[in-house]
C-alpha cells in the first residue's frame, strides 16, 4: 500500500512539474510523451504456423536463383519474426503463397548529357495468404520494391545486391503484410 502512496505521489509531482514547464518555457522538468497504435491488430490466435511453398518464376529475368533466394529469405523473417512457426503444408493453419511476376532493369540517375550513373532493380510479386482453419483467403496482393546499383565496375556483383536489397525490402513488406493487416 505503501508503494502505491509514493508512485501515486510521484506521478503527481511529475504532472505538475511538466505543467509548470507549460508556463515556464525554460524549466528543467520538462517531461512528454507519447503513443501509437498499430491500424491492424495482430494475428488471430488460432492461427500458429505457416507453410511458405517455393515461389514460383514468371517474371522471364534469367536469374537462376531468384525464388529460391526469395522463399527462404522470406522464411528466415518469418523465423527472426517468431509470430507465425515455419511449418510444413499438412501441419499448418496457414499458407503464403507467392510468385514473381516480374523483374524489371531500367535507369534511375541519369546525370547530364543522358549519362546513366545508376540502375533499378524492380522486384513484383504476387501473393496468396490462405488461413487454412477457416479456409478463407486472407488477401491477395501484388508487392513491388527495389534496390538499385551504380552503373560501372563488377555489373553482376553490384547487381545482384540490387536484388537482394530488393529481396529484403520485399519479404519484410510480406512479412508486415502478413502479421499486422487483421
Amino acid at each position: 500500500m505503501r508503494k502505491k502512496s509514493l508512485l501515486a505521489s510521484l506521478l503527481f509531482l511529475f504532472s505538475i512539474l511538466n505543467l509548470s514547464a507549460l508556463f515556464w518555457a525554460d524549466s528543467p522538468f520538462l517531461i512528454t510523451s507519447c503513443s501509437y497504435s498499430f491500424s491492424g491488430a495482430s494475428v488471430p490466435p488460432h492461427l500458429k504456423t505457416i507453410s511458405i511453398p517455393i515461389f514460383s518464376d514468371r517474371s522471364g529475368s534469367g536469374e537462376f536463383d531468384l525464388s529460391e533466394k526469395l522463399t527462404k529469405d522470406l522464411i528466415q523473417k518469418f523465423i527472426d519474426d517468431n509470430t507465425l512457426q515455419v511449418s510444413d503444408k499438412l501441419k499448418s493453419d496457414s499458407i503464403l503463397e507467392g510468385t514473381v511476376a516480374s523483374l524489371s532493369d531500367a535507369p534511375a540517375v541519369v546525370s547530364g548529357g543522358e549519362n546513366i550513373t545508376s540502375r533499378r532493380i524492380t522486384l513484383t510479386v504476387k501473393v496468396v495468404y490462405k488461413d487454412l482453419i477457416k479456409k478463407i483467403t486472407v488477401f491477395d496482393r501484388t508487392f513491388s520494391n527495389y534496390g538499385d546499383y551504380p552503373v560501372g565496375g563488377d555489373i553482376s556483383t553490384v547487381r545482384r545486391a540490387a536484388i537482394d536489397s530488393a529481396i529484403e525490402k520485399l519479404t519484410e513488406d510480406i512479412l508486415l503484410g502478413v502479421v499486422s493487416n487483421w
